[in-house]
């Protein structure tokens, strides 16, 4: 036998008097993974999360918004848990160029071109570290910078690695790739709003400015 529940919550999944929402079907189940690809489709180089409403994004993930709470406190954490998943994904697609990498020069080379790829990539992943970490809440630059610190965890890993391969070292390797990582993204948030035909040159000025602050390193260990 069916039983039909009522939910007294249906009032605020109403259409509103304008008529915007009445033809959207809705889904019978949502998880935070649909929930993380509605907020990515909605955002952009011009568009932060925190201008993002809660009914935008019930909307596009087509479920009422009252379903947002099962997976989601508030917009906060969502947006906290997209920054993750941005940063995750992105440690593990540059982490995987590094690895492919035998020398010092590759690994700058692999690593700043894949950045770049993921940066014009249409997934947007990128985009969220970039615009969130400058225009973000303080919530949101506080997860963008503990993103970037695992940046800088592993990719000094990979220097101190690679010195000693080629019987040298590093000075203060800790601050080289925050030196490094900071450069990079840094100079990413400018490259959003620039035409996809400079990237060759930004990466080839990033990548001497990066061996100059290696090489820079190399020459303070040896004093």
């Amino acid at each position: 036998m069916t039983v039909l529940v009522s939910r007294p919550s249906d009032a605020i999944d109403a259409p509103d008097h304008m008529g915007l929402e009445h033809a959207l079907p809705r889904k019978a189940a949502i998880s935070r993974d649909d929930l993380l690809a509605a907020a990515l489709k909605l955002i952009g180089p011009h568009r932060s999360l925190s201008t993002l409403s809660l009914r935008e994004v019930t909307r596009e993930a087509g479920i009422a918004p009252n379903s947002f709470y099962r997976q989601f406190r508030d917009m906060d954490e969502l947006a906290v848990a997209l920054i993750d998943l941005a940063g995750r994904s992105l440690r593990k697609i540059i982490g995987q160029a590094r690895q492919r990498a035998s020398t010092e020069r590759s690994v700058v080379q692999g690593s700043l071109e894949t950045f770049m790829e993921q940066l014009r990539a249409d997934d947007k992943l990128l985009h969220v570290l970039l615009r969130e970490g400058t225009v973000g809440s303080d919530a949101f630059k506080q997860a963008v910078d503990r993103e970037l610190n695992f940046f800088e965890d592993e990719l000094c890993i990979d220097l101190v690695r690679l010195a000693a391969a080629d019987g040298a070292r590093l000075y203060e390797p800790a601050l080289v790739s925050k030196a490094i990582t900071r450069l990079v993204f840094a100079a990413g948030a400018s490259a959003m709003d620039m035409p996809l035909e400079k990237d060759p040159e930004l990466i080839k000025q990033l990548s001497q400015m990066i061996r100059m602050i290696i090489t820079g390193s190399r020459a303070m260990a040896a004093e």
